[in-house]
């Protein structure tokens, strides 16, 4: 008679306070699919491939698919083993870098933009970031001084693409083709926003491994 009682006491208990979600999990998830968001990118700007800016349109809806999910997660937990904050940031911040990559698309194809040598290097290094933060991301719960060391690659990452961001710039006023220079002056702020966010991802990185320590 004491079994059903005691099976009755534990549901209500796990509907009270709910299993606490693996977040050290769900935020690699989520970072693992910007990963794939960026090498469409990369793989349209090198090849300008019909296929990759198909997957790009897709990994936007599952990317954001992803995101719903974490965030669901964090609002009906109890208790989180990182700051609530933190989380919802790192969401917020690995989401932006999604929607410039998918803005970055948008531009060429409404503007009729072909990648030139600054947008394919920019879009590369924001390769290197973002699997610095996977890393990252990776091993945050496990070993957070590793985790630390690819926060700060991550952010290195960010600084050369702004200096590339300039030269970009620079070299792209040197003639008179006002139209074009407008027009490709915006795929270069979108890759420079894009960056800013792995930037802001690394800095949320750092706090949740400063608070862990």
């Amino acid at each position: 008679m004491s079994s059903p009682k005691l099976s009755l006491a534990s549901r209500l208990f796990q509907r009270i306070f709910p299993k606490t979600a693996d977040f050290y999990l769900l935020l690699h998830q989520q970072c693992q699919q910007v990963c794939v968001t960026v090498d469409n990118l990369v793989r349209f700007m090198a090849s300008e491939s019909v296929e990759a800016g198909k997957m790009l349109k897709e990994d936007e809806h599952e990317a954001d698919r992803i995101r719903m999910h974490n965030l669901h997660e964090l609002n009906s937990s109890f208790a989180t083993p990182i700051d609530r904050e933190d989380i919802y940031r790192a969401i917020a911040s690995m989401d932006s870098i999604v929607t410039y990559c998918k803005s970055t698309y948008n531009e060429m194809e409404a503007l009729e933009l072909n990648p030139d040598s600054h947008s394919q290097a920019m879009v590369i290094e924001l390769q290197v970031g973002i699997k610095a933060l996977e890393r990252g991301f990776a091993v945050l719960g496990k070993d957070p001084a590793e985790a630390e060391q690819h926060a700060f690659a991550a952010r290195h990452s960010e600084r050369r693409i702004e200096k590339m961001y300039r030269k970009a710039i620079a070299d792209l006023f040197q003639g008179d083709d006002y139209l074009n220079m407008f027009k490709q002056r915006e795929l270069y702020r979108h890759l420079s926003n894009a960056a800013d966010k792995v930037h802001a991802t690394a800095n949320v990185l750092e706090d949740i491994i400063v608070k862990l320590g």
